[in-house]
């Protein structure tokens, strides 16, 4: 129902009663089409159905036919309707495959094209028409793969070459998952349809990392390892044998980094060295395996020279990769243990809080701020390594320890320590190599006071009584309170909370409460005191106590007792005091002031202490035993003799202990022990010794004085073995044990143990020899005994046995199990072996009958002596040979053989060959045979007796032991001359053979004669291929194989004719006569066909080439030789024009060349043939294709670069090989041509040349498209990768030649340049024209009048109506129509004055599209070249276009008439003077520039290029719409007259043409043909032409120059050929309406203009 053509605007009537016309429909194939006769209409017939262009219907356009019947005089018109399908972007690209892979190396360049798998038929294809249907593919990202967007690229959308974007790296990622998008190129972006696909990349591992050390522990968030040490240790002066090979910790090993080098084979391998190390000396002692890494030791070490060796290992590649690795090698030269341990000081204190966790570790200072570190070395290892010691604590083990590794180690607590039951912990440390022990060094650990204890009074309270008469001041009572804690926890504060009434004060530091200032007491008053003690900790720990002082006042009294100060004292005291020392004043205070009397009342039983009863002094009246009493508390009474004048205090005594007593070992435990050998840390036994002393004093300390290094003894006194004791070296020991104490001046004490070492079964039987080899002959007999074994065994009551561990050997060898003989249990033979050495190896072990220990194991090597069993045996007892006599020197006459059976591979077997110079000297004087092969030669030239026989004895030895040796008899006769045949020639040389020669050709006859002999013929050498064969009894030499000329093309056969009788002997006789050389040339013949060196040769030819420019040479190759080879070429072209051929070649160059130019042709394309013939044209031949692109610098690129000219000419076949592979990476078989090589060209205009430098001009054809590829492209294509190109290029442009840069050709650049200077002049030129203007004001009004009055004249001249008929009255009326012809003939178009004409200005435009006619590749090209649509049908070949005037839309104009000088002129009508019609003519001219080639392409921009189409919506000329159909048909749209009555003067300036132009609405449609048709002898008949390329010029082309031709032929003038119809009546040339010649004035001139490229859209 869709409207297709809304009014045909055929004229009549085809409904109703009285119709005119009747129309139908013709050829309406699938009825598409549906018409409505009565208004004229056609419609769209898809009911039920989808139009679609697309595959598999592809209906593209619907072609019908309207027949219109005029009923009144029954003429029949077709008009044909050509509807266009315009593509719908309704298919979504779809991708050839689900998935893509593709692998790449990580080693690949950034910018290296990966991946091409989409182009060609393998990616995506959308079945759409044009853009709709064109692929570009884009990368997107991939949310699970981050990366792979911005690792690969698509530079070039259209291709979807994947490009490398960042370096890969296989230790990274594997694996990339790349999502491509397929996207068609749909105008309207939001109509844009897309696919995707997945493209998995697979990172192939490239040798890019050198080997690495393990184990490895790589470095946080990176792939590098931290430094890796080997560790290995080594005694002393230890032979090499020994250690070797020396174990590594852990064991040196390296490997590629590089894991999955594929394939495996090209995984490089690691070499290990040394490579540099402290001490210099290091590689007399250290030696590396190359490929194990292996480490021995060369040479002992002795530890006096060299503590330790620190050497710097490499591990390389094999490959000479240049990224080695490395690692340290620390070996350590162990002393020999006889350095005891040593701390580094001799006293350590440390401190730790009383309140600490289990846990906390000593610190070294109050503050708590640093660990106590205990540093012990051992001298034995270095100061650097941790010693491994163990360290032991004397005492308080349960309470500390000590860190078990290091050198340096730390103190931490095991259990809570309490600073108030013991403040100083004081024990001894000693350490243990397991060998030796160190002396031991005190710990002082002191514990600091913590606050965890509250001050505490003695009493809860405090009963006092005073007296009314005490003064203020005066003390009432002092109170103490006791905290167990120390510093400020320890300091008590005193105060009073509450009671005192103000009448009492207490002292806050000694607690002393006395009378307030000013008090006055009063008899009956009482008090209740609350006091308060507290410690100066800091208040938030500060603790304290409370109690109460009851105070009751009395009336004077004065009879008080005395008061001591203090109601406690405590002191310390040596045990070592001397006797009277004065200890403590304990003088007390009486009021009364009477005498006192003191007494000690309680705690001294000894009386130990003496107390003056008078002065209250404390002394010491006998001496201290600490260890017997440590602490006295003793009762202090004062008395001044009242009854009731008694007061006590306590005095609390600690007696301090001095060293005064020695460590005394328990001598209950045992003395005599015993330990049992091979048991390291075994226990021995133990002593005890005690000290009464205190703290350090009695402390004890084990030691050992002797075998400190087989024994060790703990701080308790435990004794153990420090290595594995060994019985078989010492089985006894007398070990002495020293106890000291602690002290400054330590007291000492010892004792000696017996020592007893048991045995055990620890030793396996020993042989004498770790192994065993002896020699056996052959064939000994069985029990011979060749060999006895011993071994022995070291432990006390072994038995040692004998057996053989190898059970294959049981069968062939016995061995006694008490005594170790071995003997034979069956002879051996040396050839039952199949090794070449006949030898048998088998272990034996002795082992201990009644021990447990694995037995002792030794190899036996039985070495089986060949004893030569076989001699060597002839194959014949008699061997017979025939020699001429005059048998030159080193002629073979027989061969003699033998064999010997013994192993093949062993001297015995050898055979070799020698003369018996004994039994027939003169025969061994002139024979002799050779040593390996046997074969019997003369030694000299002989010169025998005919008849003669000689006899020769060979003989065949071997090499075994002994010699065997074997002999034979040849017997040699010598032959009469007459029966040794001889040759009639020495050499034959028959005619060459044709190498066509068949099989059993005939090539040459020998002849040889011998008397009363038949003569056998053979050929002995020269044909190894077997190629000819000889007939032997007729010697006729004929072909047996093909012959090749090509592969051989001379044979050198040797002959021989022997008689019948020495052949059926078997034998050859050979002799100077008997032997003869026959040289055949083979003659060579035309086999082969030539063949081109391509099969399409691609070439440019520049639009100003000029005639017999050279394009391109062509080359064929023969294998044939001569003639035959020599070519001769010729080309197959079809007619160009004229019946020219647009190209010639050079017959035997093959150098082909222009013959014709080819001006405003750039991007048509020649295809032609080139045959090659052989023989100089005369053989045979075949053929390969030519394309030549024609091209200009718009297509071209300037390569420069930093060389001379003529060493770019001296490589440029290879350069131009590197360019176009690089293009061909892009488009697949391009081909780069070469335009020119020649200086470099810079500076202003491009008008300088430096010769040191070259400009090579380079463009390059597409074999798809047969055009040059654009050159922006092409650019593109190279400087992308101009990096890669240089590096291909250095070989040829030397050292430092590089591209320097790819420019726009000097003629195009320029034309840029002066571009851009219009731009400037165009300015001027507007103000100067506004300044004008402002002027000639008045000028421009008289102007306007005049336009006013001359525009209807100017609508009738507007119009150039083209092939109206001639002569046509002013009031009939045309139609118009484009249409298109193929070659001559005219569709549809009717002969006679009715017809009725289709007017396709009423087709719906969006239904057709808009030809720009600009070709892509024009500087001037503003819009994207991929922006026009494709898929348009080309014009096919030799079409042709025409135009119909629309005489019914533009009657009122005028008309275009032929005049007899045939010119076209357009001639106003409807006047009636016909003399000023005349004159108001304007001659219309045919640019000869734009014609159209009989080869089908348009000499301007190619037809390539029409399908590229552009959107129709913005290319509406001002004057009317012009529309191209799918066929090519070119549409116009009524126009409108914008002009003026233009008077048309003589040539002007170009601005004024073109304003005429512009008035004139004239259309330049550029580079399409223009037609024309004759006139027929029908008055009605008409002139139709197409408007191609028009230019206006005031010359003529006359009537002569126009040839009619019958029947539908072509016209041709000598400046143009055009495709013409003609009516079949047409029998006369065309006729002239007028023979007036309008003048200069009157016609539009162009000038040089004509032949300008304007594009339509500017017009």
């Amino acid at each position: 129902g869709t409207v297709l053509v809304d009014n045909m605007l055929i004229k009549g009537i085809a409904g109703g009663p009285d119709p005119t016309i009747e129309l139908s429909l013709k050829d309406n194939v699938d009825y598409w089409v549906i018409l409505d006769p009565i208004s004229q209409r056609l419609y769209l017939n898809s009911t039920g159905r989808i139009l679609d262009r697309d595959p598999p219907m592809s209906i593209q356009s619907i072609v019908v036919q309207v027949q219109c019947v005029n009923k009144k005089v029954g003429t029949i018109i077709n008009h044909e309707v050509r509807i266009v399908v315009r593509d719908r972007n309704d298919n979504s690209p779809r991708f050839q495959q689900q998935r893509y892979h593709v692998a790449v190396n990580e080693l690949t360049p950034v910018g290296t094209t990966i991946f091409t798998g989409f182009s060609g038929n393998n990616g995506a294809t959308d079945i759409d028409d044009g853009p709709n249907g064109q692929i570009e593919y884009v990368i997107r990202y991939n949310p699970n793969d981050k990366t792979s967007n911005r690792t690969f690229d698509i530079p070039l959308t259209l291709s979807g070459a994947v490009v490398l974007r960042e370096r890969l790296n296989y230790e990274e990622k594997t694996r990339y998952f790349v999502i491509v998008q397929a996207n068609d190129r749909a105008q309207n972006l939001n109509e844009r349809r897309t696919s995707t696909t997945t493209l998995t990349v697979d990172v192939l591992d490239g040798d890019d990392l050198g080997p690495m050390f393990l184990p490895c522990v790589l470095v946080n968030n990176t792939r590098d390892c931290r430094p890796l040490t080997y560790q290995a240790s080594l005694p002393e002066l230890t032979d090499p044998a020994r250690v070797n090979p020396i174990s590594v910790t852990p064991p040196i090993q390296a490997i590629d980094q590089d894991r999955n080098i594929q394939p495996p084979s090209d995984q490089p391998g690691i070499l290990y060295s040394i490579l540099v190390g402290t001490p210099e000396d290091y590689p007399q002692y250290f030696h590396m395996n190359l490929t194990t890494a292996v480490l021995t030791l060369l040479k002992p070490i002795n530890r006096d020279l060299h503590q330790k060796f620190d050497l710097v290992i490499k591990a390389e590649q094999d490959n000479g990769h240049p990224l080695p690795a490395f690692a340290n090698l620390h070996i350590e030269v162990l002393d020999e243990n006889n350095q005891k341990p040593y701390f580094t000081r001799s006293m350590y204190e440390g401190f730790i809080l009383e309140s600490s966790p289990v846990g906390t570790t000593i610190s070294d200072n109050q503050n708590l701020t640093s660990p106590l570190q205990i540093v012990v070395l051992d001298n034995d290892v270095e100061e650097t390594r941790d010693p491994q010691l163990h360290l032991f604590l004397n005492d308080y083990s349960m309470i500390f320890t000590v860190t078990q590794s290091g050198i340096t180690r730390y103190l931490t607590l095991l259990q809570p320590v309490d600073r108030e039951v013991q403040q100083l912990y004081t024990f001894s440390m000693t350490a243990s190599d397991g060998v030796q022990e160190s002396v031991p060094v005190t710990v002082n650990i002191l514990v600091i006071d913590a606050n965890d204890n509250s001050p505490t009074f003695s009493n809860i309270s405090y009963n006092v009584k005073i007296y009314t008469d005490m003064r203020p001041g005066e003390g009432v009572i002092k109170l103490t309170a006791v905290d167990a804690d120390e510093g400020p926890n320890g300091q008590i504060v005193y105060e009073i909370l509450a009671g005192d009434q103000g009448d009492f004060i207490i002292n806050d530091r000694t607690g002393l409460i006395t009378i307030a200032p000013g008090v006055v007491l009063s008899v009956g008053q009482s008090y209740a005191l609350t006091v308060k003690a507290s410690d100066s900790a800091p208040p938030a720990q500060r603790r304290s106590s409370i109690t109460t002082v009851y105070i009751e006042v009395l009336p004077p009294n004065n009879q008080s007792p005395p008061r001591f100060p203090q109601l406690m004292y405590s002191l310390e005291v040596s045990e070592a005091m001397r006797i009277g020392a004065i200890l403590l004043n304990l003088q007390a205070f009486d009021r009364e002031g009477d005498p006192i009397r003191y007494l000690i009342q309680n705690g001294d039983p000894q009386q130990v202490f003496n107390l003056s009863q008078s002065s209250g002094l404390l002394a010491l009246g006998r001496p201290l035993d600490r260890e017997s009493t440590d602490r006295y508390i003793l009762i202090v009474t004062a008395s001044d003799g009242r009854p009731d004048g008694t007061s006590t205090a306590t005095v609390n005594i600690v007696v301090t202990d001095v060293n005064d007593n020695g460590p005394v070992f328990d001598m209950f435990l045992p003395k005599n022990l015993s330990v049992q050998e091979e048991e390291a840390n075994a226990f021995v036994g133990q002593v005890r010794a005690t000290d009464p002393d205190a703290g350090v004093n009695g402390q004890v300390h084990y030691s050992l004085t002797n075998f400190n290094h087989l024994f060790r003894i703990t701080s308790n006194g435990s004794i153990y073995t420090a290595v594995k004791l060994n019985r078989e070296v010492r089985d006894y020991y007398e070990l002495t044990v020293e106890a000291t104490d602690r002290a400054v001046d330590p007291r000492r004490s010892t004792l000696t143990l017996a020592i007893k070492v048991l045995d055990i079964d620890d030793n396996s039987p020993v042989f004498t020899n770790a192994s065993y080899t002896v020699c056996v002959p052959e064939n000994l007999p069985p029990g011979t005994v060749f060999l006895q074994i011993e071994a022995k065994d070291v432990d006390l009551g072994s038995d040692v046995n004998y057996r053989i561990r190898t059970q294959e050997a049981l069968q062939y060898f016995a061995l006694n199990k008490y005594t170790g003989e071995l003997s034979l249990l069956k002879s051996l033979d040396y050839e039952s072996f199949s090794d070449t050495e006949a030898t048998f190896t088998f272990l034996v072990e002795a082992f201990d009958s009644k021990g447990t220990m694995p037995p002792g194991l030794a190899t036996v090597t039985v070495r089986v002596k060949d004893m030569n069993d076989y001699s060597p045996v002839f194959s014949k007892k008699l061997y017979r040979g025939m020699v001429a006599p005059d048998a030159v020197k080193g002629t073979i006459i027989t061969t003699v053989s033998a064999e010997d059976h013994d192993p093949p591979g062993t001297p015995a077997s050898r055979v070799r060959y020698k003369v018996d110079v004994v039994q027939f000297p003169y025969s061994a004087s002139i024979f002799d045979v050779d040593e390996n092969s046997g074969r019997v030669v003369t030694r000299v030239n002989l010169n025998e007796e005919p008849s003669t026989v000689f006899k020769l004895v060979v003989i065949a030895y071997d090499d075994g032991d002994p010699v065997k040796f074997n002999t034979t008899t040849v017997e040699i006769a010598v032959l009469q001359p007459s029966v040794i045949p001889r040759f009639t020639q020495d050499e034959y040389r028959p005619p060459p053979v044709s190498e066509s020669a068949p099989k059993g050709t005939m090539v040459a006859v020998v002849t040889a004669a011998a008397l009363n002999q038949t003569i056998v013929y053979s050929i002995v050498s020269g044909n190894e291929e077997d190629v000819f064969a000889i007939n032997n009894r007729t010697g006729v030499i004929s072909v047996k194989k093909s012959l090749d000329y090509e592969s051989v093309k001379s044979y050198d056969l040797r002959v021989q004719a022997d008689s019948l009788q020495v052949v059926r002997s078997n034998l050859r006789v050979p002799s100077k006569s008997n032997t003869a050389k026959v040289f055949i040339e083979v003659k060579d013949e035309n086999d082969h066909v030539p063949v081109f060196t391509k099969k399409l040769y691609i070439g440019g030819v520049s639009e100003d080439a000029k005639m017999f420019s050279s394009v391109l040479k062509v080359k064929a190759d023969d294998k044939d030789t001569g003639n035959y080879s020599a070519m001769q070429y010729r080309l197959i072209i079809p007619p160009i024009k004229d019946g020219k051929e647009g190209f010639v070649i050079e017959a035997y160059t093959g150098l082909i060349k222009t013959a014709m130019l080819f001006k405003n042709m750039r991007r048509s394309y020649f295809k032609f043939q080139v045959i090659a013939t052989d023989n100089y044209g005369k053989g045979l031949s075949s053929k390969a294709e030519v394309l030549v692109s024609v091209v200009n610098q718009l297509d071209m690129q300037v390569i420069v670069s930093n060389v001379p000219p003529t060493l770019v000419e001296q490589n440029k076949d290879q350069l131009i090989g590197i360019l176009e592979r690089y293009v061909q990476d892009q488009i697949p078989g391009a081909t780069v041509v070469v335009e020119s090589i020649g200086a470099r060209r810079f500076g202003d205009g491009y008008s300088e040349e430096d010769y040191t430098k070259s400009d090579l001009m380079v463009y390059a054809i597409d074999p798809q498209t047969n055009r040059a590829i654009m050159r922006n492209e092409l650019f593109k294509f190279l400087d992308g990768k101009l990096l890669d190109i240089n590096k291909e290029f250095q070989p040829y442009l030397g050292q430092g030649g590089r591209i320097l840069e790819i420019r726009t050709p000097d003629v195009v650049a320029n034309v840029k340049k002066q571009a851009q200077a219009v731009g400037y002049t165009e300015g001027a030129l507007l103000a100067l024209a506004v300044i004008i203007i402002l002027c000639c004001m008045p000028a421009i009004l008289i102007v306007m009048v005049s336009y006013r009055q001359r525009q209807a004249e100017c609508a009738k001249t507007a119009r150039i109506q083209m092939a109206l008929p001639a002569g046509k009255p002013a009031t009939t009326a045309a139609n118009n129509l484009y249409e298109e012809l193929g070659d001559s003939t005219m569709r549809g178009y009717a002969q006679q004055e009715q017809q009725q004409l289709l007017r396709p200005s009423l087709l719906r435009p969006e239904e057709l599209s808009m030809e720009s006619g600009i070709d892509p590749g024009q500087e001037y090209y503003g819009q994207d070249y991929y922006s026009y649509e494709h898929g348009y049908e080309l014009p096919q070949y030799g079409s042709r276009r025409r135009l119909l005037s629309p005489s019914g839309m533009y009657d009122e104009y005028g008309e275009v008439v032929v005049e007899n000088d045939g010119g076209y002129y357009y001639s106003p009508h409807g006047s009636t003077a016909e003399e000023w019609a005349r004159k108001k003519r304007i001659k219309l001219i045919v640019d000869p520039e734009y014609e159209t080639s009989s080869t089908g392409e348009d000499s301007a921009p190619d037809s390539s290029q029409r399908n590229r189409l552009n959107n129709p919506n913005i290319q509406n000329n001002i004057n009317g719409n012009i529309y191209i159909a799918q066929n090519g048909s070119v549409v116009r749209t009524r126009r409108v007259c914008l002009g003026n009555n233009l008077k048309v003067t003589s040539p002007v300036r170009l601005g004024k043409q073109f304003k005429k132009l512009d008035k004139l609405a004239v259309t330049h449609e550029e580079n399409v043909p223009l037609n024309t048709l004759s006139k027929g002898p029908s008055s009605s008949d008409k002139m139709n032409t197409r408007p191609c390329s028009v230019s206006f010029a005031s010359s003529t082309i006359g009537a002569e120059n126009i040839v009619t031709k019958p029947g539908g032929s072509k016209m041709k003038s000598t400046e143009e050929q055009e495709s013409v119809v003609d009516n079949e009546d047409v029998k006369e040339p065309l006729e002239s309406h007028s023979e007036h010649t309008q003048s200069d004035e009157e016609e539009l001139w162009m000038g040089p203009w004509n032949n300008l490229h304007i594009p339509m859209t500017k017009l």
